[in-house]
């Protein structure tokens, strides 16, 4: 039998440790996110909270799934990339509920949320970027959803400065509603990371 390489060891518990911290930088994040947003009101913020708490949850299961086969890491993308699509669906209800109560959220406490989520999500993209091809789609899902978060959050910063600027609803519907999309946009590349897994897994025969 022959054994795994020190090397490789090394690296899957240093990946580990890096997957349960992001895990819980977003967890902690999605707390002080969610309950801003419904304070002052903002669908962007809203839509970005949700993330926080679905980010935590990808990490957590990438954390389980590490180790498996290339076919069961397969099929954990597969459930992943769905998992992806709860933001949209929480952002759709989100934004109609806007439309019922047409005000602006606060922009002073939208734009230090912001820069807030800006340096959670870049801080664990950093961490995340050595390990962004291995183990397939897994830890794909894990780095494109802290490198979308990153552009998000500039997004809710900038909103944050037009509606100090405007006094309207629009800037923060308008990027709730865009980082609705990136979601949908990262769940397709996951979906099809995935997906060529379990065709290379069925090639090769591992179960």
């Amino acid at each position: 039998m022959l054994s795994t390489p020190v090397h490789e060891v090394e690296e899957s518990s240093a990946l580990r440790r890096v997957v349960l911290l992001v895990a819980l930088l977003n967890l902690g994040y999605f707390g002080i996110e969610f309950t801003v947003a419904l304070t002052i009101g903002s669908v962007s913020l809203f839509a970005d909270s949700v993330d926080f708490l679905e980010d935590a949850s990808v990490n957590l299961l990438i954390l389980m799934a590490l180790g498996w086969s290339l076919r069961a890491r397969a099929y954990v993308g597969m459930g992943l990339a769905g998992i992806l699509l709860v933001p949209a669906l929480a952002t759709i209800w989100s934004a109609w509920s806007k439309f019922h109560v047409p005000l602006p959220p606060a922009p002073v406490p939208l734009t230090l949320t912001g820069l807030g989520a800006l340096a959670i999500n870049l801080t664990c993209a950093v961490m995340l970027t050595r390990y962004r091809h291995h183990s397939g789609s897994l830890t794909r899902a894990a780095f494109l959803s802290a490198r979308n978060d990153a552009f998000a959050n500039i997004a809710i910063i900038a909103a944050g400065t037009v509606t100090a600027l405007t006094r309207s609803m629009w800037p923060d519907l308008i990027v709730g509603l865009g980082i609705m999309l990136m979601n949908l946009d990262a769940a397709r590349e996951v979906w099809e990371a995935a997906r060529d897994e379990h065709r290379t897994a069925t090639d090769v025969g591992v179960p």
